[in-house]
């Protein structure tokens, strides 16, 4: 099994630290592959597009020719996890601010999103917040973070806060306003892993 992050910008070592802690705890033999460059997605089983700055990592993603091949990839059923900017570019739309920026969009996931739903980098904090499946609240750590303003029939709510929606999943993609890789916490990189089914 083959993982590829995303690894353009923001934070791709703690990405690829976490999938290796999980892959070590459920027993799996797998390679976690950083991309930069287009020719890399289609040899993955899984891929995960981290944080960053949303705007830029689009723009990288497509001038790269990543972008096409995420949206070949994910028409074939793998798994994709994007957390914070990631989770702004699987959406299928964002608001003015996105508008605005002109910023692309993988379109793969059908949420509206608001790219700076919870301010500034200086209003950034960290809360415990429920997850649906899971026994006890998950620590989730918000960083100029999105939230999903609007969710298609089938997308499945997983995690809210303060009535925003925070995580969100449909069919092999799963979106997260928060940061799970900066927790020691690794049972959504494992959620994530089961999803490969």
């Amino acid at each position: 099994m083959r993982i590829g992050v995303i690894a353009l910008q923001g934070n791709v070592e703690e990405h690829v630290i976490a999938l290796y802690r999980a892959l070590k705890l459920k027993n799996l033999d797998a390679e976690v592959v950083g991309i930069k460059h287009k020719g890399i997605v289609p040899t993955c089983d899984a891929l995960v597009v981290p944080g960053g700055e949303s705007t830029t990592l689009g723009r990288l993603m497509e001038r790269e020719g990543i972008s096409p091949e995420i949206k070949k990839e994910a028409n074939f059923g793998i798994p994709i996890m994007g957390t914070c900017a990631g989770l702004v570019l699987l959406a299928k739309q964002g608001d003015r601010q996105v508008e605005q920026t002109r910023q692309p969009l993988l379109g793969l996931m059908d949420i509206k999103v608001n790219r700076n739903a919870f301010g500034r980098q200086r209003e950034s904090f960290e809360c415990p917040v429920d997850f649906n499946g899971f026994d006890s609240p998950f620590n989730a750590v918000f960083i100029r973070a999105p939230c999903i303003t609007e969710t298609g029939k089938d997308v499945e709510i997983l995690s809210k806060h303060n009535g925003s929606i925070v995580a969100a999943r449909q069919k092999n993609l799963l979106a997260l306003a928060f940061h799970p890789e900066l927790t020691d916490d690794l049972r959504i990189h494992e959620y994530f892993l089961n999803m490969k089914g």
